[in-house]
């Protein structure tokens, strides 16, 4: 995955609402647009740059397609961005231990 790609993707602001839309489950690009100020060709446009950064998917149902999370996708940006918290946690643990140890001349 290009995470930088992803990350891009999300940077814009109407393209982030419209992915947060979907955190609250599946929707067809006119329910998407139904809470949004953006017409419903925009909406397909901000969601097919979501797909190509593979953080949403979309299927067919009946005669319309609805659009999901790509748990996927969004599972390896995750993964990516978790690297980054696990240095940050070992850093602040390293700190907090170095911090505590009792030093030499007497009490703390």
């Amino acid at each position: 995955m290009a995470y930088g790609y992803s990350l891009a993707a999300l940077a814009d602001p109407t393209r982030r609402a419209v992915f947060e839309r979907l955190r609250l489950g599946g929707a067809s690009v006119g329910e998407i647009a139904d809470g949004l100020p953006v017409s419903r060709p925009a909406v397909s446009q901000h969601l097919k740059v979501l797909k190509e950064a593979q953080l949403v998917r979309d299927e067919a149902v009946g005669t319309r397609r609805v659009y999901y999370i790509d748990p996927q996708g969004l599972g390896e940006l995750r993964a990516w961005l978790d690297q980054f918290w696990d240095h940050a946690l070992a850093a602040f643990q390293a700190e907090v231990e170095s911090t505590s140890q009792p030093s030499k001349g007497g009490k703390r």
